[in-house]
């Protein structure tokens, strides 16, 4: 439980999605929310007759709901939190796949999700640069994509683009940054509507692959409703970064200890990630290097 020199606190959390059933507690699947409430209960923030799952610090909230295998560098928490609570004491009582490395006092009555003025997400997309028409499936053609991400940009009504009924139109800025056989997809805005960001990316993808033609954007941005076998699904989740949340007047301040120890805990991760694709790599190289005949 809180004492009486708290004061609130927002805090910057990194996590890799990939092992959490999403950010939001769920009271049967581990989630980041679940984790960070828990690591909390540790440290006797919360009272923990009312059990970690059930409980929250006064004021608590988080800027974002990130899908089940989608990951964060800066989600954004907030509550009535004591002094002594620095994001490395906080990490304390977390696991390495979540890391809080920032924090900024904020005053009260501030609220993570609805005091957050721009949210930007990265989706980090295999797809080499189209070279020939005969280059593998996953090649797209850069211009097709930019040339698609720019219909998709500015104020748009997204409402084939997500399940949520309400809240569908948006003001979206998008651009696409090549890092060798990776797009970096991003796209910024007040705030998303379910899966909106994933299946942006679904639909971008099949016009740069040539998959679908050009108008598929203008279909999907038209009134009329497009469902069934002419719908676009999410792009799988685990390639998606939520990257930034933006605040007015907060400036956070990089705890440079924790921030070591994310960066470390990150880094053995993606080696881990690394050593599982090559295991994976040489696997496919075998088969198709034996002999059929």
């Amino acid at each position: 439980m809180t004492d009486a020199s708290a004061a609130t606190r927002a805090f910057r959390v990194a996590y890799d999605g990939r092992e959490y059933a999403g950010f939001q507690r769920q009271p049967h699947a581990t989630t980041v929310e679940g984790t960070l409430l828990r690591a909390l209960a540790k440290h006797g923030i919360l009272d923990r007759g009312d059990g970690p799952t059930h409980a929250t610090p006064p004021g608590y909230a988080a800027a974002g709901r990130t899908d089940a295998g989608v990951s964060a560098v800066a989600q954004t928490v907030a509550f009535e939190a004591p002094d002594w609570l620095t994001p490395r004491a906080f990490n304390g009582h977390l696991p390495g796949s979540v890391r809080v490395w920032a924090a900024a006092d904020v005053p009260a009555g501030f609220h993570a999700t609805h005091d957050a003025v721009r949210r930007t997400y990265r989706y980090h997309l295999y797809a080499p640069a189209r070279v020939e028409e005969t280059d593998h499936d996953h090649a797209v053609d850069d211009g097709r994509v930019r040339d698609a991400l720019a219909r998709l940009s500015g104020e748009q009504d997204f409402h084939n683009l997500t399940s949520d009924e309400t809240g569908t139109v948006r003001d979206l800025t998008t651009t696409a940054t090549r890092e060798g056989d990776i797009l970096v997809v991003e796209v910024s805005a007040g705030g998303f509507p379910r899966a909106l960001v994933r299946r942006l990316v679904a639909a971008v993808r099949a016009v740069g692959r040539g998959t679908a033609d050009p108008s598929l954007i203008d279909r999907l941005l038209a009134s009329e409703p497009i469902s069934g076998e002419f719908g676009i699904g999410p792009a799988p989740p685990e390639p998606l970064v939520l990257w930034d949340v933006s605040y007015e007047g907060v400036a956070f301040e990089v705890d440079p200890e924790a921030a070591e120890s994310a960066r470390v805990a990150f880094g053995e991760r993606y080696r881990d990630a690394r050593h599982a694709a090559a295991a994976t790599g040489a696997i496919r190289d075998r088969i198709a290097g034996t002999d059929q005949s």
